[in-house]
């Protein structure tokens, strides 16, 4: 019986724990919104940090768009020449990127890259002292470092996704004419009828969402962060791998409620 207590107690803290952190996270999102449009305007910040957020991942976005198109048409190659449907290949790998897999990689690639620079930034800041002297000198850090870090992410990776799209239908298209030798007209014909605008508007949805969330999880952990440089890292290390799950799971809640 004891032991049972000792179950219930712990687990009971830890809905607590876990409670008041959501609380906190939500909170800490909504003042970062509410802030945005106080002033003084900080237009500055707001694009260098959309030239860091999206200018700055374009390139890595761009060679994970081509190969993940080139495995996709690959893969569904050798699936459907099974049943002489050869000629659906477009259509697997248009519906396949703009659908699923262009938000979600274009999100992961997004946390990897700036995700955890934006922790370990805060995260500096804080340890640092930085933060609470801004707050010395009347300034309010969450309008300062972490608003135009989130409007940036939710301007950006939407575009950063529909380039994903857009670079892994064309390399996919370069691999099943040249190395496949599917001809090149039945390729676009099946892109074309077969993606609707319901599905290129679902896609974009996810990466708002997902841009929300990239911004959202990284400021906080590094917002927050403390036990000076081996704090940052473990709040950076938290923050990716947080940020990853919430990004997953929410695809999967998103693709359930849209498609």
């Amino acid at each position: 019986m004891r032991v049972v207590l000792l179950l219930l107690g712990s687990l009971g803290r830890q809905t607590l724990r876990l409670a008041g952190g959501l609380g906190q996270m939500t909170l800490f999102l909504l003042g970062a919104l509410r802030r945005f449009a106080a002033r003084p305007f900080r237009g500055l910040e707001l694009l260098e940090q959309m030239r860091f957020i999206g200018n700055r991942s374009l390139s890595i976005v761009c060679l994970t768009s081509a190969f993940t198109g080139m495995v996709l048409a690959l893969q569904g190659y050798s699936a459907l020449v099974r049943f002489g449907s050869e000629t659906l290949v477009g259509s697997l790998v248009a519906l396949s990127l703009t659908r699923e897999l262009a938000p979600v990689l274009a999100a992961l690639m997004v946390t990897a890259r700036a995700g955890s620079a934006i922790t370990a930034t805060l995260g500096n800041l804080r340890v640092g002292d930085q933060i609470d002297a801004m707050r010395s000198m009347a300034v309010d850090p969450l309008q300062y470092f972490v608003s135009p870090r989130l409007v940036a992410a939710i301007a950006v990776v939407p575009m950063l996704t529909a380039i994903f799209s857009l670079v892994g239908i064309g390399a996919a298209y370069g691999l099943s004419v040249s190395v496949l030798h599917l001809d090149g007209g039945q390729f676009l014909a099946s892109v074309r009828d077969s993606v609707d605008w319901s599905d290129v508007s679902g896609g974009i949805w996810k990466s708002v969402v997902f841009a929300v969330c990239v911004a959202w999880i990284c400021s906080y952990y590094g917002f927050f962060a403390q036990g000076g440089a081996k704090g940052v890292g473990a709040a950076t290390t938290q923050a990716v791998v947080a940020t990853s799950v919430v990004i997953l799971v929410s695809d999967y809640v998103m693709t359930a409620l849209l498609f």
